[in-house]
């Protein structure tokens, strides 16, 4: 580590149309997130070929990754190439005069020859650039961000949140938009970060490499260094800090802790040797706290404003129901013991004023349709058959998982817990859920938490799967599913695209924006839909203006 950084710049939350109606150009020389330099795009060698990211901020440090190629036969996954030195470098300026962190570090085939650096020291609440050189070449510059002092309460925060890209689907417009956007300060990736399937298997617009399903530690390490060749994943993973949690595709589809629906046991190698491989290859590859035997979920405070937890709900749940009655048997779990204690930690909080929790898969009741309590209760127990919140539509999400959705609801309500929105991927289309005490009875029943579900990037909507032409069969299908859970206050079946999330301490925003055609790298996005919570409320409302 070398110099000490130099002291936090102001707050970096307003977008540039907002500071240029504030105060000009002097405002706007303080107050915006640093521009990357415009020949940051591109290393100076070939052994930068992946890209620089960024991720997991604290007040003094975050995560810093690239990964090297040191020779042309190292090739990720290869399992050949030297073991080589790689610098790196933290500055305050894009031209590196005043650089505050630095250091060196050793790589090679042990890790896939990638770097990740937990780089400490930083002020709170700043902009940083990185970059990192082997031999005479330096990688891209990436810009990062720390997060603010635990003790300040910044005037907003705001998110990029996204979900479910998958590389044979379409193109990452959806991170272009985002990377090309001056006011986002960190990246949250909802899971499905890349998919496992072999070429032409849900999806054939691009093809996987390697191109076979990944099961081995060689095709896991391949298929993400694939993806991390996309010139729209480098861009976004360049511009700001991520924080990613994942969902199955990382491992295999509808993953649970014994096992997954695309896995096929002894045919494809023990379970537990897959897994133990992928989360291997996810820890080498992802700008995360992670690996070494650490937990993936986990709290990131964002001063008094905000504490972000993000779960892991593949690790430790039950297998899927089997049975529709099985959805609210007490001991099948979603979270886990301890997952679950942790999530009730973050819930009880009285230090800050939002509680967002990065959730793999949709939380809120999804039924047909739900059943009042007073009904619930004794059809579960008279029949066994009958769920005591209601048949679930799907049995993947925390429908299928009653009993420990219930324990966390009936927290909120029990504790008088104020101001929770989690924020969802995994489900490939776009909804805004109150989050009631009793679905059943709902709107006389009261809320305790809301919900904003986000799009796929890429990944297959209603509009795909069905053939049908967008905004035809699916609309029947979204008013079918507000009319039988009436706390479901919008839903979009077709679309692609990405979210903002903007939280201050009046309320929390959600803003869609939609894709025009997922194959063109250059769509265009337009916005969709906004709604807000506001503190104190549990309770969505409309709004005309994104941020």
């Amino acid at each position: 580590m070398s110099d000490s950084p130099a002291s936090a710049s102001p707050d970096l939350g307003m977008r540039r149309r907002d500071v240029l109606r504030a105060g000009g150009l002097a405002g706007a020389a303080t107050l915006l997130a640093p521009a990357l330099p415009s020949h940051a795009a591109q290393p100076t060698g070939p052994a930068f070929q992946h890209g620089v990211a960024s991720g997991d901020p604290l007040p003094d440090r975050v995560i810093l990754w690239t990964r090297v190629t040191p020779a042309a036969d190292a090739t990720p996954g290869s399992g050949v190439g030297p073991d080589v030195t790689v610098r790196w470098q933290v500055a305050t300026d894009a031209e590196f005069r005043s650089v505050v962190a630095s250091g060196a570090v050793r790589t090679g085939v042990a890790r896939d020859h990638t770097v990740k650096i937990d780089a400490d020291g930083l002020a709170p609440g700043r902009w940083y650039f990185f970059r990192f050189a082997f031999a005479d070449q330096h990688s891209a510059i990436g810009r990062t961000r720390t997060a603010p002092a635990a003790d300040v309460q910044p005037d907003r925060l705001r998110f990029g949140v996204v979900s479910c890209s998958n590389w044979q689907s379409g193109h990452f417009a959806s991170y272009r938009h985002l990377a090309e956007r001056d006011d986002v300060d960190a990246v949250l990736h909802l899971g499905d970060y890349l998919y496992e399937y072999g070429p032409g298997e849900y999806g054939s617009f691009r093809r996987h490499d390697p191109p076979h399903e990944m099961i081995t530690l060689a095709d896991y390490r391949g298929r993400h260094a694939q993806y991390k060749t996309d010139p729209q994943l480098q861009s976004l993973h360049a511009a700001c800090p991520w924080i990613i949690t994942w969902d199955d595709h990382e491992t295999a589809n509808d993953a649970w802790s014994g096992g997954a629906e695309n896995h096929t046991e002894g045919e494809e190698g023990s379970w537990t040797s897959r897994r133990r491989q992928a989360k291997q290859a996810y820890a080498e590859w992802m700008p995360i706290r992670f690996g070494d035997g650490a937990q993936l979920y986990r709290r990131l405070r964002f001063g008094t404003l905000a504490e972000l937890t993000m779960l892991d709900l593949r690790t430790y749940r039950s297998q899927q129901a089997s049975e529709i009655g099985e959805a609210d048997d007490a001991d099948r779990t979603i979270v886990g013991a301890e997952q679950l204690a942790f999530l009730r930690d973050s819930l009880l909080a009285e230090d800050v004023q939002w509680k967002l929790i990065g959730n793999p898969v949709m939380f809120s009741p999804l039924l047909l349709p739900p059943l009042p309590r007073v009904v619930g209760e004794p059809l579960a127990e008279l029949t066994g058959l009958v769920p005591e919140d209601g048949v679930p539509v799907n049995v993947d999400q925390w429908d299928g998982y009653q009993h420990d959705r219930r324990e966390l609801i009936r927290l909120l309500a029990n504790q008088g817990v104020q101001n929770t929105v989690f924020l969802t991927g995994d489900i490939h289309t776009s909804w805004a859920f109150e989050v009631p005490l009793d679905a059943g009875l709902y709107p006389f029943s009261r809320t305790v938490a809301t919900e904003f579900v986000v799009p796929s990037v890429t990944s297959d909507n209603i509009d795909e799967l069905t053939g049908a032409p967008p905004r035809t069969v699916s609309v029947s299908v979204e008013q079918a599913a507000r009319t039988l859970n009436r706390h479901l206050k919008w839903v979009e079946l077709d679309s692609h695209g990405y979210t903002i999330c903007d939280v201050t301490a009046d309320r929390v925003q959600m803003d869609w924006y939609f894709l025009a055609d997922r194959e063109d790298a250059g769509s265009a996005a337009h916005h969709a839909k906004s709604f807000a919570v506001t503190a104190g409320t549990q309770r969505l409302r409309a709004v005309s203006d994104p941020v």
